[in-house]
C-alpha cells in the first residue's frame, strides 16, 4: 500500500533507511523536541516505520505506529525535514499511520509531543490526568517500553517528559 502525491510517496520503511531516518531525527534530538536512540533500537523497530520519498529516492519524512495494547498505539518518532515543513509531509505520514492503527483494530492513538498545534488540528487532545482502568494499568506497568511509562505518566520518565504533552486520540 502507497500513499501517493505529487511531490512524494509513503511507503513502509526497509533497514537501508535507517540511516536516513536518524539523519531526519537527529536535528529534532539536538533541540530536545525527541529523544536520542541508538541504531540498534531504530533497526529493531524499523517495521514499526513508515517513509515520506521524493520520486527521486530522497527520504523526506518518517513516523511510527507502536502497538501498546489492545486498542491502543503511540505514534513515534514522526519527523520531517525542514525544507519540506508546511506542505502536508507530516500529516499524510500520521494519516498513513492511522489508517494503519485501524486495520489493527484500534481505537485510539496515543502521543508525547511539544507539537501540540499539529496534533490538535489532526484531532488529538491533551490527555490531562486521564489514565487507565486499574486492570488494564497492572498490566501496561509491567512493559518496559519508555512510551508506554511516558502513557502511563509514570515518575521514572518524568525528567525525559517535561514539557511535552500527552496527547490522544479516538479513531
Amino acid at each position: 500500500m502507497n500513499s501517493v502525491s505529487p511531490a512524494y510517496s509513503i511507503r513502509r520503511a526497509r533497514t537501508d533507511d535507517v540511516t536516513r531516518i536518524q539523519e531526519l531525527v537527529e536535528p529534532l534530538v539536538q533541540r530536545r523536541i525527541l529523544l536520542g536512540k541508538d541504531a540498534v533500537v531504530f533497526y529493531e523497530s524499523v517495521q514499526e516505520f513508515r517513509v515520506a520519498e521524493t520520486a527521486d529516492g530522497e527520504l523526506i519524512g518518517c513516523g511510527a505506529l507502536h502497538v501498546m495494547w489492545r486498542d491502543l498505539a503511540e505514534v513515534r518518532t514522526l519527523a520531517v525535514a525542514q525544507e519540506w515543513l508546511g506542505k502536508g509531509v507530516g500529516r499524510a505520514l500520521l494519516a498513513r499511520l492511522e489508517e494503519e492503527a485501524r486495520e489493527l483494530g484500534l481505537s485510539r492513538l496515543f502521543c508525547l509531543t511539544f507539537e501540540v498545534g499539529f496534533f490538535e488540528r489532526n484531532g488529538f487532545e491533551d490527555m490531562g490526568d486521564e489514565t487507565v482502568d486499574p486492570e488494564v494499568y497492572a498490566e501496561l506497568v509491567r512493559s518496559h517500553d519508555e512510551g508506554v511509562a511516558e502513557f502511563l505518566d509514570l515518575a521514572r520518565v518524568k525528567p525525559n517528559t517535561l514539557g511535552n504533552t500527552r496527547m490522544l486520540k479516538q479513531l
